[in-house]
């Protein structure tokens, strides 16, 4: 299973925000969203091994929202970040409603938590790796049993609480190249660089 985790920091949590400003006003929900996309989409398919958690941040619990996309059930996702913004933003505004975890939509599922146990728990998973311009190269690391659990931070810096998470946990830190990329580019050669494994791997003869 392929797993990522992006940190949202300036996204209204609310899902009060405007789809006609997503760069601005609703906190880069322009690059949230093109994240998501990439990680599921294919040319005329979707990841079904892929599961992707935005941990919305923006403000402290109970406020905080955790999103999950399941490609083994997701529909209703398309290629351009505005649909892709809208079935966000419409899982955040319909939290409100909710005080557990619900099913927004098929292989969507949103949830109220503390995002300091959210962030530890998932650094616990099998494959737990961060992806950071600090790191060596991705192409110098494994994935323990196929298993990948890889997280991302959003066009802004992880804040000084989740570096210190991050350092404390002791994950690999990963890096997929030399220069600064947006978020979906890095998930889109994540996944290109576990694709070439996966060929790689089938094709070694027995």
């Amino acid at each position: 299973m392929r797993r990522f985790l992006l940190l949202a920091h300036r996204v209204p949590v609310s899902g009060e925000f405007t789809l006609n400003d997503l760069a601005g006003g609703a906190g880069r929900m322009d690059e949230v969203a093109r994240a998501v996309s990439t990680a599921f989409t294919l040319s005329n398919d979707l990841r079904r091994d892929t599961e992707f958690t935005v941990l919305f941040v923006a403000e402290p619990p109970p406020r905080a929202r955790r999103i999950t996309l399941v490609g083994a059930r997701l529909r209703f996702l398309n290629p351009d970040e505005r649909s892709t913004a809208a079935l966000l933003k419409n899982a955040l505004t319909r939290s409100k409603e909710f005080p557990r975890e619900f099913e927004s939509s098929p292989g969507l599922t949103v949830a109220p938590v503390d995002p300091r146990a959210e962030l530890d728990s998932y650094l616990r998973r099998p494959g737990a790796v961060w992806l950071t311009e600090e790191g060596g190269p991705i192409e110098d690391w494994a994935p323990p049993g196929g298993e990948t659990a890889a997280v991302v931070s959003d066009p802004y810096d992880p804040t000084p609480e989740e570096r210190d998470q991050l350092d404390r946990s002791g994950v690999p830190r990963l890096s997929v190249g030399p220069r600064s990329l947006r978020t979906s580019q890095v998930v889109d050669l994540v996944h290109a660089y576990l694709d070439r494994r996966r060929v790689a791997g089938s094709s070694t003869p027995p």
